[in-house]
């Protein structure tokens, strides 16, 4: 029997400009649109070229690039460029980047009010959530606030052209995590679940293009669509064990955001599997398989990607302490969180054993 349709669905107040040359076409009229004036460029030290260049498009608009963004957004380095928004006189923030940039222009726009305009340029989906995240004494606390929430995106494939391919298929696969929650989230609803089966759909199609011929406009295009949709999940959603783990793995071990991501999604997929049977149908359509968390660990090692959480430097003492940590947390699962099961996962993904495997291969 049938159960009957009982969901909430709330729209989130943001604008999208998608197309190639975006950043530098699109912004400065999306920061018009908004009414700033004074608004100040953050970006990381990798993709300070790029932030320069919306920059000099802006014009007198802005009043200056701060590229000091770091991984896991430090509490130190947000008080900083919450300090420059100030001296600055900055009416609002333009992030350039991946999830460090458009995670400190979230940080300054928490504490400032400032409108944030984004231009992302990897697949993390940060830029379509109220999501924002801090780590200081090595924990990452993450909360939700509409301040964060960017105003106005801008998505450029071009910007994905130069991503390198390892770390294309590592924020893909981030991404493509976003919405694999987002369809046994609690507040998941009809219209969040099309957007998260066409989002793995299209990124899971793109990436192996990507990883093919890098400089493919159209596969870049497809997999910053995919980005897009699942982004959108992550925004409309309350994520579970996966969103949380990879935040006590990246915030108290420093290990790298989207490579995590990777390497813990089908481990979590699996544990999940039995108590999300309509979820892991919804990913079996979009991937062309029965088997969701073996065929996911497969395309990101095919691509390249790690496969092991020791291959990212956790040591083996590491998993009762993230394990403890992850299950001591509240936040929704279709499956009882514990840490004898969290460790059971982490040591499958530490060891990198086949995902629905007791033994390693």
């Amino acid at each position: 029997m049938s159960t009957p349709l009982d969901f909430s669905y709330e729209t989130r107040p943001a604008r999208v400009v998608f197309r190639p040359g975006a950043s530098v076409t699109a912004t400065p009229g999306e920061v018009a649109r908004l009414g700033l004036h004074r608004v100040l460029v953050v970006c990381g030290s990798r993709g300070e070229t790029t932030a320069r260049a919306v920059a000099d498009a802006l014009g007198g608009a802005c009043v200056g690039v701060h590229a000091e963004a770091r991984m896991h957004v430090p509490v130190e380095v947000a008080d900083r460029a919450v300090e420059v928004a100030r001296e600055l006189g900055a009416d609002g923030c333009v992030a350039v980047g991946g999830g460090s940039a458009i995670g400190l222009g979230k940080a300054i726009a928490l504490r400032t009010g400032l409108p944030l305009v984004a231009v992302p340029s990897t697949y993390a989906g940060s830029e379509m959530t109220s999501v924002w995240g801090l780590t200081e004494h090595g924990a990452k606390r993450t909360g939700r606030d509409l301040a964060v929430l960017p105003r106005s995106v801008v998505y450029d494939p071009e910007l994905t052209l130069g991503l390198p391919v390892p770390l294309s298929v590592t924020s893909g696969i981030n991404a493509l995590a976003h919405a694999a929650e987002a369809l046994y989230a609690p507040d998941a609803s009809p219209l969040v679940s099309l957007m998260a089966e066409e989002g793995v759909r299209a990124m899971a199609g793109a990436l192996p293009r990507v990883a093919a011929a890098p400089g493919d406009l159209d596969a870049r295009s497809r997999a910053l669509y995919g980005a897009w949709l699942c982004g959108a999940c992550l925004g409309a959603t309350t994520m579970g064990l996966h969103h949380k783990l990879c935040h006590v793995l990246g915030g108290t071990f420093d290990l790298p955001h989207a490579a995590t991501h990777t390497v813990v999604l089908p481990y979590v997929l699996a544990y999940n599997a039995s108590a999300a049977p309509g979820a892991l149908a919804a990913l079996s359509r979009a991937l062309g398989t029965d088997d969701v968390p073996r065929a996911l660990r497969e395309l990101a090692g095919t691509l390249g990607a790690p496969q092991s959480l020791a291959e990212l430097g956790l040591k083996e003492a590491d998993l009762t302490v993230a394990a403890a940590q992850t299950a001591a947390q509240t936040y929704p699962n279709p499956r009882e969180v514990t840490a004898n099961g969290v460790l059971g996962l982490l040591t499958a993904a530490y060891e990198g054993w086949d995902p629905r495997s007791e033994t390693p291969r």
